[in-house]
């Protein structure tokens, strides 16, 4: 009896430490790099749905929203929140269109340099293809089901915002399955992608209010 218990406390373990995350080796980071540039290169347009966790410290449960994500190459990127509310944020050349409930707004974002960086990060995470960005520190790391970079922010003006930014990538496909924006208080953004299409047709209204 005493074995059994045992073995299954081992077993347990054993299958503990094997989810855990390990570093990647320099050969398996370059293998890695490779890959996701070679699928961020192919995907000229992405669609999919996501769920989005705010995780905020004085609440119990995170906020949870559902919505949908659109791509078009090289930089114009939608998020339509559908679920409980209606509302959708367009990235758009030096725009960021707001669309809440019928109401719009367009926000100037090309005088900014901060918002410029904020955008061009928004837009590197959903093709995945970050990793020439000489603003960041990455290290990267490997779980039996998924490779993971995280990247901390060395623009002292960018860590107000973000503390660290992690993407998690489908070991197939080398494709973006999960983004979390961590703030300076540990509050954090998590977005679960599902549903992904790549190079289909997106019609160029899509990216106006």
């Amino acid at each position: 009896m005493h074995k059994l218990i045992f073995i299954f406390l081992l077993s347990y373990f054993s299958l503990q430490i094997s989810a855990q995350e390990r570093a990647m080796t320099a050969s398996e980071i370059s293998a890695f790099k490779e890959a996701v540039v070679e699928t961020s290169k192919a995907s000229k347009t992405i669609k999919s749905d996501f769920v989005q966790y705010k995780h905020l410290d004085f609440l119990d449960n995170d906020i949870e929203t559902i919505g949908k994500l659109q791509f078009k190459s090289p930089n114009l990127v939608k998020w339509e929140y559908t679920k409980p509310y209606v509302y959708s944020v367009i990235f758009k050349e030096d725009k960021l269109l707001i669309n809440d409930g019928g109401t719009k707004n367009a926000i100037d974002i090309g005088s900014s340099k901060m918002f410029k960086k904020l955008n061009d990060l928004i837009v590197k995470s959903v093709k995945g293809d970050m990793f020439d960005d000489n603003d960041f520190t990455v290290t990267y790391f490997k779980t039996d089901k998924a490779n993971k970079a995280v990247f901390v922010p060395k623009d002292e003006k960018l860590t107000a915002y973000i503390a660290s930014f992690e993407l998690l990538f489908d070991k197939k496909d080398a494709s973006v399955t999960e983004v979390k924006m961590i703030e300076p208080s540990q509050d954090y953004t998590r977005i679960i992608f599902k549903n992904r299409l790549v190079n289909t047709t997106i019609d160029a209204s899509v990216f106006t209010q």
